[in-house]
């Protein structure tokens, strides 16, 4: 029988609403890249570089503060950049070859591979409700999807097959860089976790955009439509790096992915009332479902301590039910294990179960051993 006040624990709407907020968050970054691309702007390494120097300054500084040592590797947090700096930029990449219907699709990836690397190497158990709740959003989305398909929005794009590919790379190694988030903000320190993959991830973006946007940011004409986009874009991603630790520390990786899945249908809200655009009523029934399904994963634990800490609340009540039955086993025997004590010629004599004689003959083996040793 389902519980309903398990779904409306503090936790649980505290994540629900820091989920949808990083979802938001996402929607903006989305509407930014658009409005610069309108304007023929295409850096999206450029884009988020400013957001990992703004990381790097903010967060660099409180660790200067504070003078405290490393919990985790230097090296561990270059690793970390080095994917997400590329993770970011495949998924941007993607667009110039294949539909917004198949990137919306196949960014999907990244939860089954979340799940499946939390599984791995964080030893996280999902239980049944939590695997219903992952199928529910999915299948949410995939609503999203044939109602781009039925409304005639789908394009195939110059390289539908390219760019899938790379859709599947950037999901890919999102879910290494959100799993390995988790680990480090539960193992090591966040403000330490945003500092360095600031740090390293402004680096290994100024590499890059030196290598690959250099001719593309020498063309940009800076205007005030195309610098508040710009900034705009990385002050939102700012916010969502700065969050995003609270959310897996708090409920892990699986639900980051499954709220930032309502990011596409906040903007199909955005286009209703600011815009005024007309859209496909399976948009509406998909992100009801895409609700239902945040609710139903995030109702209870998510994590691997809380599995743990279910495991020994059983593991308790066993040895409480087993000692129960010891007790009253002893009750019952209380006579026949005192006149055991007189004399081993008597003690075959006494029992009445063969639970009885075993236990008594560990006590005579207890006693030679004894005997021996003395």
């Amino acid at each position: 029988m389902v519980n309903f006040k398990q779904f409306w624990t503090k936790k649980t709407l505290v994540g629900l609403g820091l989920g949808q907020f990083l979802s938001l968050l996402i929607t903006s970054t989305g509407f930014s890249s658009s409005e610069l691309a309108k304007r023929g702007i295409n850096a999206p390494t450029s884009q988020s570089f400013l957001n990992y120097v703004l990381l790097s300054v903010v967060y660099g500084s409180v660790m200067l503060y504070r003078r405290q040592a490393l919990k985790a590797k230097w090296y561990y947090y270059v690793i970390l950049g080095l994917v997400d700096v590329e993770a970011n930029y495949l998924v941007v990449k993607a667009y110039q070859y294949t539909s917004i219907t198949s990137v919306m699709l196949l960014d999907c990836w990244s939860i089954p591979s979340v799940m499946l690397l939390t599984y791995i190497f964080l030893k996280t158990n999902y239980r049944y409700r939590k695997i219903a709740g992952v199928i529910v959003c999915v299948a949410g989305l995939v609503m999203v999807v044939f109602s781009d398909v039925h409304a005639g929005d789908r394009s195939g794009g110059s390289n539908p097959r390219k760019g899938d590919l790379l859709v599947i790379a950037g999901a890919t190694l999102y879910a290494i860089s959100n799993v390995s988030e988790e680990f480090l903000v539960k193992n090591a320190d966040r403000v330490e976790l945003m500092s360095f993959l600031g740090l390293f991830g402004a680096i290994i973006s100024a590499i890059q955009i030196s290598i690959v946007e250099r001719n593309e940011l020498k063309s940009i004409h800076w205007t005030a439509g195309a610098a508040f986009p710009f900034f705009g874009f990385s002050l939102a991603m700012f916010l969502f790096y700065s969050f995003v630790p609270v959310l897996l520390k708090m409920s892990g990786s699986t639900m980051l992915n499954l709220s930032l899945l309502t990011s596409d249908m906040w903007a199909v809200v955005i286009r209703i009332f600011a815009y005024h655009e007309k859209v496909d009523w399976m948009y509406f029934l998909a992100f009801v479902a895409v609700a239902v399904g945040l609710i139903i994963y995030s109702g209870g634990d998510t994590d691997d301590d809380q599995s743990r800490a279910d495991v020994a609340d059983q593991g308790t009540e066993r040895s409480k039910h087993f000692d129960e039955e010891a007790g009253f086993d002893n009750l019952n025997r209380g006579n026949t294990v005192g006149s055991s004590k007189m004399g081993d010629t008597s003690r075959h004599d006494c029992m009445t179960s063969s639970g009885g004689r075993e236990t008594i003959e560990n006590m005579s083996i207890g006693k030679d051993m004894q005997g021996k040793k003395s």
